[in-house]
């Protein structure tokens, strides 16, 4: 992919961002009232912050809102920061980061949860957003290592390939998973099956990830790296925070976390790119 390629995706990727934002925006006029109409939930979402918090602090549907606010206007400024710096750097790792980047405005889907009360449309719409949903996630997440493999020694070369073989991955793993439409936790996502199996996947991807960047400061006789790898376990901390808040601790803390850490590999990654 050459260098005018991948800052037009850019651009493309702002503009997404900017609509998702709006679309947001709209929602909110309907979902904010919608809250104090929900049923009392007592499933609380999984994470070890999560629980820790869920012990002190009650859940809270704004809370959850807010989340939702802080994940998509990360993603727009991220992307727009994203090409503002990198657009005359050829750096390939940033075209995962940035996917990793617009995952995030596709969580405003949470949303057709409480609209789902105003609206009553039928449950099947409900299942295909959630699919959709679930599909942004792994596709950041794998993105992701990607960047690291990448970084590794990745033929650059070979992006496109990359990118199609994450997208065949994705589906597959996407496509089976059966989701409950009626029953869904405090933090507005969904029950699905395999869980458990999906939580290893992610643990495993996350290890991969951190390995394969370790495998690129030696190879590549750059300790940078090593500091993009700790962006990268922070910048996962705080998303992982955010899409599974509950409560008005968590958003802010993993906001900080998420930003703190992309803004931490991006600075790192343009860098090393600064002096090759």
């Amino acid at each position: 992919m050459t260098l005018y390629e991948r800052n037009t995706f850019f651009k493309i990727g702002i503009i997404f961002c900017a609509l998702c934002t709006v679309l947001l925006v709209l929602a909110s006029f309907f979902t904010i009232p919608s809250y104090r109409n929900i049923d009392e939930n007592s499933l609380r979402p999984d994470g070890v912050f999560q629980s820790l918090t869920g012990l002190i602090i009650n859940n809270d549907y704004y809370a959850v809102h807010s989340s939702l606010i802080l994940s998509v206007l990360f993603s727009l400024v991220g992307m727009i920061l994203i090409f503002y710096f990198f657009e005359r750097t050829s750096a390939p790792e940033i075209l995962y980061i940035a996917f990793f980047s617009i995952s995030l405005s596709f969580e405003v889907i949470r949303l057709i949860l409480p609209l789902q009360f105003s609206f009553y449309f039928p449950s099947i719409y409900v299942r295909i957003a959630y699919k959709i949903l679930l599909f942004a996630r792994y596709f950041g997440i794998f993105s992701l290592f990607a960047a690291s493999i990448c970084a590794a020694g990745l033929d650059v070369q070979k992006t496109r390939n990359v990118i199609f073989a994450i997208f065949i991955a994705v589906l597959l793993m996407v496509f089976g998973v059966p989701i409950d439409v009626l029953n869904w936790n405090t933090s507005l996502n969904m029950v699905t099956g395999f869980s458990s199996t999906f939580r290893m996947i992610e643990i495993a991807v996350f290890l991969f990830t951190m390995i394969s960047f370790c495998i690129a400061a030696k190879t590549r006789d750059s300790k940078e790296y090593i500091f993009v790898a700790v962006g990268m376990m922070l910048a996962l901390f705080g998303r992982n925070i955010l899409i599974n808040t509950d409560n008005w601790i968590s958003p802010f803390f993993g906001i900080f976390l998420l930003s703190f850490g992309t803004f931490f590999l991006c600075s790192k990654l343009h860098r090393i790119h600064l002096w090759l």
